[in-house]
């Protein structure tokens, strides 16, 4: 293979990303296009030619285009990942280590209080088919911190509620272990008990204006971030809630009642535990709190 065919190693790259790595489709249709803009901006050859300047020069046109620091840097850990690939390959070009990523504000959690959470997991009340459905739905996202595309793709056959768990496969299928509450058991059991239907989707629409499901339709994410509003509108909380927002309630409750970082970071699923730092703020308070009850407590005050 000659080393200047760019395509031809920018092909193969997102081959490995699929076969090797185990990367999603999405992930890939997202490399693919980051990369396609570099590519298109740099009109290079080669992948010597991808050199500090051309890369400078690039993120000054994505600064420039004023795009948030956070979408510009998704351009730039597809190139680094690219560039990875190319010394794993032994083929000459800029090392990956050469790009920086550009500083990004600290990421704020979006948080609804205790309060707000039991009004918004009590606000599916009824006992019909639908209320129940999404009674169980809350639940279950509170229980377990599962990301809603997760939700999305569980099944009937997917969950023992007699056993109190069940694995989900997560980002880079990756499988792990989500635990379910006894609130959570006793609303699963309610909706299961009322549907006749044969889906085997865990959570599937109703038929447009009418009560009855509709057997060929599972729920979609844009499905069940329109319910968390319904809800939280119904529960008076003025604040923005999605499913993001409940599994962020998931990991925060277990840290202010004494989970590990280590831990939530399993339960949530992180690959890195860096992404679960953004809970810090939960663990430096309880620290605090900690430091002043136990903290030099026989010392006289001068």
């Amino acid at each position: 293979m000659r080393h200047n065919d760019l395509q031809k190693i920018y092909k193969e790259f997102l081959a490995y990303l699929e076969i090797e790595k185990g990367r999603s489709l999405k992930t890939l249709d997202n490399y693919s296009r980051y990369l396609n803009v570099f590519f298109s901006f740099a009109k290079i050859g080669s992948p010597a030619g991808i050199n500090e300047a051309v890369c400078r020069q690039f993120r000054l046109w994505l600064n420039r285009r004023s795009l948030k620091k956070k979408t510009q840097n998704y351009y730039l850990i597809a190139l680094r990942g690219f560039l990875r690939y190319l010394t794993r390959r032994g083929i000459e070009s800029l090392p990956a280590e050469k790009i920086e990523l550009a500083k990004t504000p600290e990421r704020q959690i979006d948080l609804i209080n205790n309060d707000e959470l039991e009004r918004l997991l009590s606000s599916a009340g009824g006992s019909d088919p639908k209320s129940l459905r999404d009674r169980a739905m809350l639940e279950l996202l509170f229980s377990t911190g599962l990301r809603v595309s997760e939700l999305c793709a569980l099944n009937r056959d997917s969950i023992s509620v007699k056993k109190g768990e069940f694995s989900v496969r997560g980002k880079g299928d990756k499988v792990r272990v989500v635990f379910l509450s006894d609130s959570a058991k006793n609303a699963l059991e309610n909706w299961s008990d009322k549907r006749a239907d044969l889906n085997p989707a865990l959570f599937v629409n109703f038929k447009p204006g009418q009560k009855a499901i509709d057997e060929s339709a599972r729920l979609t994410p844009r499905s069940i971030e329109r319910i968390i509003k319904h809800y939280s509108t119904k529960a008076g909380i003025t604040k923005k809630v999605t499913p993001h927002v409940i599994r962020h309630c998931f990991a925060t409750d277990l840290l202010e009642n004494g989970a590990d970082l280590r831990s939530v970071q399993e339960l949530l699923g992180h690959a890195n535990i860096a992404t679960t730092q953004i809970y810090t703020h939960v663990t430096d308070r309880r620290l605090r709190e900690i430091h002043q009850t136990f903290h030099a407590i026989k010392r006289k005050t001068v």
